[in-house]
């Protein structure tokens, strides 16, 4: 009788049809840990250690591309149709993926799909040895094993679009919104750096094949797609997906946007396309989102610099017995900048600790010196004052600055060359969410050597410095993939390689994990000198809010 259930189970697993519901189900129980009747999925591991729903789900350790991952001494293997049904052999005919964590041993049996439900259900391996400890037990139905089975032989089965059999197709995008110059050196980043891969393929370089037929790597041009977005953002995500049916692409690679980017960003979180370190100053904080990755928050990220500091000051002031409340805050920003967004992430922040909201003073985008000074004034010695303005209102700044404390974006105002009148300069503690000038010195020879040799113009430093950081980061991550161009597995390679380089342009350090889409995570308080000429002097240490 066992052995009649056996066949028609593989019998069922072979011949039923796939259908769009049990694809569905069978993700829903992979990535999320949801059984198709809605229920949690369980795990039993050893010594009665029980896992439900999310903690259960396969992602957690095979990843969404299903190749596995590694971690010190701990190997997960892939999960992938091709490696688990793969046929036994002793011939090198397919080492396009001896690269990938927990290869499997060719020499092994394949499963089959009643050894993998075997292995599911109880933990045993194809060889008839337990598998890892670290492998739960699922006691899931015959309907639900068959969807997963199903969904394990597609995943990854496919290269995704924008590979062909010789060229990697990406696109870097352009909101309407976005800085002129900004743009014009990004671009030119862009495309030198494009030009500088391609020209290694010039003539014509084949797959490398030796007696035995191994297959190591096919090297693919990479061409760059310019998406320009046009009018207002409501219709930008159907512009971006028009683009991509014309035209399309295994990645975004860095862009650029000014006050507006969530339009971009939820197109590419709805295609699965990876967008990877637009240069933003208002970028969307959704870590659980997958396919967007920045290297920092921006201003947001300086608003909750200064929420954090705020909120210890009053702190240590109620400690004290000195108050029982927070300090009066007053923001002042020009409407339509991204400062009107980092006064709102500020004003959250501070109700989200119980502090008193603050209040905002905002101006016209082009506010002459009269309107700045009226809303500086009635700004009294206890308040906390905090600029979100670009260069040119900071030079139009009264020359004596309030008693108050004061606190500058350093993001918007130019960094260590904003322009502060003299007074304002020791008063102000100015937000620096980079490594500082003097230690960023050595790892800028990379990059500035490079436009220099390239005769890239430098039009914004910071912007095409992150730029060309982003095009090495791709590089390098390419490099580890030989051929699997799955954009899942793009986005799993550059998380498990970010945290090793060790030269990253304006950031000290580079690190994600799975549940993290902001690269850099922290920053600086500095108050700037006398003469502009001399150092930056740091108020504390790198923090983290």
């Amino acid at each position: 009788m066992r052995s009649l259930i056996s066949a028609l189970f593989a019998f069922l697993l072979i011949t039923r049809p796939a259908c769009a519901a049990d694809t569905s189900s069978a993700e829903a129980l992979y990535r999320e840990g949801i059984l198709p009747s809605g229920a949690l999925l369980v795990g039993q591991r050893d010594a009665g250690l029980v896992v439900r729903g999310a903690a259960a789900a396969c992602v957690n350790c095979h990843r969404r591309s299903g190749f596995g991952t590694a971690e010190g001494q701990i190997v997960v293997p892939p999960v992938a149709g091709h490696y688990l049904f793969r046929p036994a052999s002793s011939a090198n005919d397919d080492m396009d993926y001896r690269y990938l964590p927990g290869y499997v041993n060719l020499k092994h049996q394949p499963y089959t799909e009643r050894t993998l439900a075997q292995a599911i259900r109880q933990g045993i391996g194809r060889d008839g040895r337990p598998l890892s400890e670290l492998m739960p037990r699922f006691d899931v139905d015959e309907t639900t094993m068959i969807q997963l089975i199903g969904y394990l032989r597609g995943l990854s089965s496919t290269l995704s679009p924008g590979v062909t059999e010789d060229t990697l197709h990406f696109a870097t995008i352009v909101t309407p919104d976005a800085d002129q110059a900004s743009r014009d050196g990004m671009l030119a980043v862009l495309r030198q750096f494009f030009s500088d891969q391609n020209d290694y393929l010039r003539g014509g370089i084949k797959p490398m094949q030796s007696e035995r037929n191994v297959f190591y790597r096919v090297k693919r041009r990479w061409q760059l797609d310019v998406w320009e977005l046009q009018g207002l953002p409501e219709t930008w995500e159907s512009q971006l997906h028009e683009k991509l049916a014309r035209e399309p692409v295994f990645a975004v690679i860095s862009g650029i946007g000014g006050k507006t980017w969530a339009p971009v960003h939820r197109f590419c979180e709805t295609e699965a396309l990876p967008c990877l370190f637009p240069n933003v100053d208002v970028p969307v904080i959704a870590e659980q989102d997958f396919y967007n990755v920045y290297f920092f928050r921006g201003v947001l990220l300086e608003a909750d610099l200064i929420a954090a500091r705020l909120a210890l000051a009053t702190a240590t002031s109620q400690a004290s017995g000195k108050s029982s409340a927070g300090p009066r805050v007053i923001q002042v920003f020009q409407r339509g900048d991204a400062g009107e967004d980092a006064a709102a992430h500020l004003a959250a922040q501070l109700a989200a600790s119980g502090q008193p909201p603050p209040l905002d003073r905002p101006l016209d985008s082009d506010a002459p010196a009269g309107e700045i000074n009226r809303a500086l004034s009635n700004i009294r010695e206890n308040d906390v004052l905090v600029l979100w303005l670009r260069p040119g209102a900071l030079a139009a700044l009264p020359s004596a600055a309030p008693r108050a404390s004061v606190y500058a974006s350093g993001l918007m105002g130019g960094l260590e060359h904003a322009p502060l009148p003299s007074a304002w300069r020791q008063a102000a503690l100015v937000t620096y969410p980079f490594e500082l000038p003097a230690p960023r010195h050595v790892a800028m020879n990379f990059p500035l050597a490079w436009f220099n040799i390239r005769h890239v113009p430098i039009l914004n430093e910071r912007v095409e410095v992150d730029t060309y950081l982003a095009c090495q980061i791709v590089s390098d991550t390419l490099s580890g993939m030989l051929d699997l161009f799955h954009r899942d597995y793009l986005i799993e390679q550059l998380e498990n390689m970010l945290s090793r380089r060790l030269v990253n342009g304006y950031f000290p350090r580079l690190s994600l994990a799975p549940a993290q889409r902001f690269a850099s995570k922290g920053g600086y308080f500095v108050r700037l000198p006398a003469k502009a000429s001399d150092a930056v002097s740091p108020e504390g240490g790198w923090t983290v809010p």
